[in-house]
């Protein structure tokens, strides 16, 4: 699939709940112009804890150094778990771009900012060992998260996420899922933006608020979602498990002649 440009957040490469070699999967099977990380690729806290990094989570960062050296212009915006990053804002290293924030122009001609989001997380404003508790709980839901998914797979059942069931049924979840996604599309608007792209809290999502688009590229832990722009500039969120089947189909189409002539 050929698009203008990728967004993708929340990689957590470091966390052992990383779904890498989904995101490998994905990005060798989209030709992009741009490439938007925004946030929290390396989860540096996890690494804090105990030390995990397979290859699949090095071939993450070289694949996205192989693009930026072939031309494709990659933009990493750190977050809060990779936010010693944010110290070399402004530089260029190994052809990818380090910004704070950054605005995107589309194709459409729309301005929307990109940013991981943290910056509109009360937890953040609390006491430091608040947010590593909170973080260590998340940890120990996404390892959970991560046995189910293992255990889905072997009996070739489709994926659930026990995070994202919880987070549509706590209604406190859902409560700080809609404040977040109101504060950024305010700050969208006040920098003059038409549109916020953003990641952070692990929830998928694209609509209008208040005449903004909001944007949430989700995470490549628990949903395996990006968000893509179009040549035409159109803004869409793709699942890696329906697009990866969508390939599979035409694939069969494709070598198969008795399928493509019925």
């Amino acid at each position: 699939m050929k698009v203008r440009s990728i967004f993708i957040s929340d990689v957590h490469l470091g966390h052992r709940g990383s779904r890498a070699n989904e995101l490998l999967e994905f990005l060798a099977e989209v030709d992009a112009r741009n490439i938007f990380v925004i946030g929290d690729l390396v989860d540096f806290w996890a690494l804090g804890r105990s030390i995990c990094w397979p290859q699949s989570h090095q071939d993450v960062l070289r694949m996205l150094v192989e693009r930026a050296r072939n031309g494709v212009r990659v933009v990493y915006v750190p977050g809060n778990h990779d936010e010693a990053a944010r110290e070399f804002a402004g530089m260029n290293i190994c052809g990818i771009e380090i910004r704070r924030q950054h605005v995107h122009l589309t194709a459409d001609g729309r301005r929307m900012l990109l940013l991981h989001g943290d910056e509109f997380d009360a937890a953040v404003s609390c006491s430091r060992w608040q947010v590593r508790l909170g973080s260590l709980f998340y940890s120990m839901a996404l390892r959970l998260n991560h046995l189910i998914y293992l255990a889905r797979r072997a009996f070739g059942l489709r994926e659930w996420s026990l995070t994202a069931w919880l987070k549509r049924r706590v209604s406190d979840a859902r409560a700080y899922i809609a404040l977040f996604e109101e504060s950024a599309a305010g700050a969208a608007r006040r920098a003059g933006c038409h549109g916020v792209v953003c990641g952070h809290i692990h929830h998928a999502a694209t609509r209008e608020i208040d005449g903004v688009l909001y944007c949430n590229d989700g995470d490549w832990v628990e949903s395996c979602t990006a968000l893509v722009e179009h040549m035409s500039g159109k803004l869409n969120l793709v699942r890696w498990a329906e697009f990866r089947a969508s390939v599979r189909v035409i694939s069969r189409t494709e070598l198969d002649p008795i399928a493509s002539s019925g």
